[in-house]
């Protein structure tokens, strides 16, 4: 048995705190966003890389997933994150051959996963074999075959797993999601699972599509935009610039948050002189301090006193809308009357009078959106937040109009397209016929496992291969531990990459590293330029075409390492021409419009601006669900039943990451600088419990008599309300029950942790 240390180091790093900062962007970001730039890749590829970022005819940002306007800017369409994101993947490091001989598993397992993600590139396909403890390289050739005989040794196709990062390209995650069915499973798990998948059975249920419906010109006519569990600021930066639109054109913004964000109450922007020699924009016109999963309890206040305020003065609610496209009204405004206004203004922690402010402005506004992102989806009730948020819009007829809708905010760069082309565990009859159309095979029909489930199915044996297309997935997992043991407990683990990281480090018996390019990086064949596409937020479908030289002659472009494995495991078995789709994208996108409706002249539409999927939502078209109508919901309040000494913990990122992506230690907006082993606590809280500033604790969650323990966290005040904690991920995740997750969707109640504070002497 390998000594490998699944959750890394628990030693602190010298944490300065200062006061957190009323401002996001300005002058400060340029600066050090080049910082990392110039560090990573030196002047000359910045500028060569930074004049190509999210610009037309160059590459998308490997970030998140916020759309590009129409115009770009000429200084930089681009953010602070954006920049970090693009260094870290374009950093001229290197992990060669010589590298893994250096340094076996057992030492890197013992690194931070800032320290492993900042050892750079990966050169060449690499293998770890039994009982070993050091990579070593491997011909693509022979890689390519280890996978298919260890495919081949599987009692049932369901016993692989085959899981899909949100950075893959639609062309990639087609060919992978194809390859997947034909070898004979469902199981497909990929990062939504863990972020957004509340969203999409939500939004599907209530009105028909797992997509938002707004496009980003729907922000500059909004009159109230609001957002609710997401910090813009850290995670989707660029949505600044939307809401300045806004806020110019006498747009309001209500912010709902258990923490006040710098973004939110103040962006200078960098590349307008009021962002330079000004204060900014004032972008929050009413900060709601939600208590942590409170959520549904203010939106089910809201709507009781909207109702009230409609029966008293008429015009609030679009009673025609209601009456001719949806169904469940009345039942919804009969569950409210259970509560009482008090009872649910208690539970939110807000003061009535914010809340009375809050009442006025969506009832003397229709053009209302609602932007969220995890705040919301990660809890045990995550779909019924989502359809509370879909309850206030249908009430307001602000769904399908200009200026109103929902806006999930998704987070890596093409998790949307992913699902869009065919990556889901799900169950599609239809899908299943259009595949058996273009391919001539039959797709199975048994569902598949999603991330919670495979983790279980690997740990208990039942699931012997684990293939990752990108992703750190030991990282971004729920129940580190467990989900370690899981992935060791496998014959073979798999990971197509870019960069170093954790999940390389806790490996199946067999390991692979599959090196691949990235993003900024030229895709050629016989000379000749390829480009691949993504679909981002907003479902608008769009080229990217890397420009740098790669990182090193020996990687592989995604759609190839996918179809390499697919000819070696079906050889001449298969009717489809494997190969040939890895090599020519053309053709790999012909299939996919297809399979798939809206992708008509799919290539030459995609060079150009790109496209907009279709989506029956922004025409306010209900006429496919059930009965025709979108749906109103009844949503339960959440019940966490916690004991006297438990806190309700949410897992959060710091400014220096995105995702498992650790850039920097420092949070800065936040004002906690080089650690990320921190607790933030109320500070009243935190006298009554005799906890000072830096002292050391350790934090437990108890589910089903199950003890888990996270050691080593500094405590910070903070403005965080009472009950409440937040601590960043990838090092609270081990708190997180793999078997906690949210109702429908299966989402981990990464937001919601029970947890005690245990101080250490």
């Amino acid at each position: 048995m390998r000594d490998i240390n699944i959750v890394g180091p628990t030693d602190f790093t010298d944490i300065k705190i200062e006061e957190p900062q009323d401002y996001a962007a300005g002058l400060p970001a340029v600066k050090i966003a080049l910082g990392h730039a110039m560090k990573e890749m030196g002047i000359a590829k910045s500028i060569a890389t930074l004049s190509k970022l999210n610009q037309k005819g160059g590459f998308d940002c490997p970030g998140c997933a916020w759309p590009d306007p129409t115009h770009r800017s000429s200084l930089g369409e681009f953010c602070e994150n954006g920049v970090k994101a693009i260094a870290e993947e374009a950093t001229n490091k290197r992990v060669t051959p010589e590298f893994f001989k250096k340094y076996s598993i057992t030492e890197m397992s013992n690194w931070t996963d800032f320290q492993i993600g900042k050892s750079g590139r990966i050169t060449a396909p690499m293998i770890l074999r039994p009982g070993s403890h050091h990579y070593e390289p491997i011909e693509w050739s022979e890689a390519f075959q280890v996978i298919a005989d260890e495919l081949k040794q599987l009692d049932d196709p369901n016993q692989g797993v085959f899981y899909t990062s949100g950075r893959s390209s639609n062309e990639a995650a087609f060919l992978y999601g194809l390859f997947i069915r034909a070898f004979g499973t469902n199981n497909m798990p990929d990062c939504s699972n863990m972020c957004h998948e509340s969203s999409g059975a939500g939004l599907f249920e209530t009105i028909g599509i797992g997509k938002g419906s707004v496009t980003l010109d729907d922000f500059q006519d909004a009159e109230v935009v609001m957002v609710i569990g997401q910090n813009p600021g850290t995670n989707h930066p660029r949505m600044l610039s939307a809401l300045e639109k806004l806020k110019a054109k006498g747009g309001k913004v209500i912010t709902v948050n258990p923490l006040e964000e710098a973004a939110l109450v103040r962006f200078k922007n960098p590349q307008e002189p009021k962002g330079i020699i000004a204060n900014g924009t004032a972008i929050t016109d009413l900060f709601l301090q939600v208590r942590i999963n409170q959520d549904v309890a203010l939106l089910k206040l809201l709507l009781k006193k909207l109702a009230d305020l409609d029966v008293e003065r008429g015009g609030v609610f679009d009673h025609k809308f209601i009456e001719e496209k949806t169904q469940g009204f009345e039942e919804v405004l009969a569950e409210l009357d259970q509560y009482s206004e008090n009872e649910l203004l208690e539970l939110t922690g807000l003061s009535a009078e914010k809340v009375d402010e809050c009442v006025e402005l969506l009832a003397n506004n229709k053009r209302i959106i609602i932007c969220w992102a995890m705040g919301l989806t990660q809890h045990k009730n995550g779909v019924d937040n989502i359809k509370a948020c879909v309850n206030l819009l249908l009430a307001k007829g602000s769904i399908g109009i200009k200026g109103g809708g929902t806006c999930p905010v998704r987070g890596h760069s093409n998790v949307q397209g992913d699902r869009t082309v065919g990556i889901t565990h799900h169950v599609s009859k239809k899908l299943n016929e259009s595949f058996e159309r273009v391919f001539d095979f039959q797709p199975p029909a048994e569902e598949g496992l999603d991330v919670v489930h495979s983790i279980k199915a690997m740990h208990e044996g039942d699931a012997k291969v684990f293939v990752a297309l990108g992703g750190n997935f030991l990282s971004a997992a729920s129940d580190t531990i467990y989900t370690g043991e899981a992935l060791m407990n496998c014959n073979l683990t798999v990971s197509i990459s870019t960069k170093l990281n954790r999940t390389h480090l806790v490996p199946g018996k067999t390991s692979l590293i599959l090196p691949t390019l990235g993003r900024s990086e030229a895709d050629k064949t016989n000379g000749k330029e390829r480009f691949v596409t993504v679909e981002n937020s907003m479902g608008r479908v769009h080229q990217s075409q890397g420009r740098l030289q790669p990182a090193s002659d020996n990687l592989m472009s995604e759609p190839e390492i996918v179809a390499n494995m697919a000819e070696a495991y079906f050889g001449d078995e298969s009717k489809i021409q494997w190969l040939e789709l890895g090599i020519n994208y053309d053709l790999t996108r012909e299939k996919i419009s297809q399979v798939f409706n809206g992708f008509d002249n799919y290539s030459e539409r995609a060079k150009k601006a790109g496209f907009d999927l279709p989506n029956h939502t922004r025409t306010g078209d209900f006429s496919k669900l059930p009965g025709g109508k979108a749906k109103f919901s009844v949503t339960p309040l959440p019940a966490h039943d916690l004991d006297k000494d438990e806190f309700l913990l949410m897992t959060i990122r710091t400014h220096d990451q995105f995702n498992t992506t650790i850039y920097g230690l420092d949070d800065r907006y936040r004002g906690i600088f080089n650690e990320r082993r921190v607790v933030m606590i109320n500070a009243d809280e935190a006298k009554e419990l005799e906890l000072k500033k830096s002292d050391v604790v350790n934090l437990t969650s108890t589910y089903d008599r199950q003890v888990r323990r996270a050691e080593n966290f500094l405590v910070i005040p903070y403005n965080i309300p009472k009950g409440n904690l937040a601590c960043y991920f990838p090092e609270a995740n081990v708190l997180i029950p793999h078997d906690q997750f949210a109702d429908k969707s299966n989402t981990p109640i990464s937001k919601s942790v029970k947890v005690r504070i245990e101080k250490v002497s």
